[in-house]
């Protein structure tokens, strides 16, 4: 009967003890790092300096009564802009990010950045596209300039991709 008695007990613990046994351990972090838990529990540490910028849609927060801000794939294709001077030319926003103006034929990057779309050309002038409202606009900054400086001007933009992402 004691061993039977035992026996019960020992198989209790190691059964109550197995799912801790079996656990993904706990991820190592330090300074610098960031852990990504998966949806199936896994979980990745990363080096932050090995990571150039992290991009993610944003929230919906118009279910919770505010404001969402567009999608990074919003800005993916050909935008029809002012000029600052009564005429037009088109930008172009590659997935990639890469950058076309029509003006000049100048290449350019862009990254995604608190809701609009920073694009820096080649010839040192950057452009910003920006909902205002319910509007687009085109901010221009010129050569020296930068995205937090007052822009040389301010125009209409419309993009003419028939189903932005």
């Amino acid at each position: 009967m004691r061993v039977s008695l035992f026996a019960f007990c020992l198989g209790a613990v190691l059964i109550s003890a197995a799912p801790h046994a079996f656990a993904a351990p706990a991820a190592k972090t330090s300074s610098g790092t960031m852990v990504i838990v998966f949806k199936d529990g896994h979980k990745q540490v990363v080096n932050l300096a090995d990571v150039e910028r992290v991009e993610y849609p944003l929230v919906d927060v118009q279910a919770a009564g505010g404001e969402a801000g567009p999608s990074r794939g919003r800005f993916l294709g050909k935008w029809d802009c002012g000029d600052g001077s009564g005429g037009n030319f088109f930008i172009t926003l590659l997935e990639n990010g890469d950058a076309e103006r029509s003006i000049g034929n100048v290449h350019g990057r862009w990254v995604y950045a608190n809701g609009e779309a920073d694009i820096t050309w080649d010839d040192g002038a950057e452009d910003a596209l920006r909902r205002v409202g319910t509007k687009w606009q085109k901010f221009a900054y010129s050569s020296g300039k930068r995205f937090t400086d007052a822009p040389a001007n301010v125009t209409n933009a419309r993009n003419t991709t028939q189903k932005p992402i």
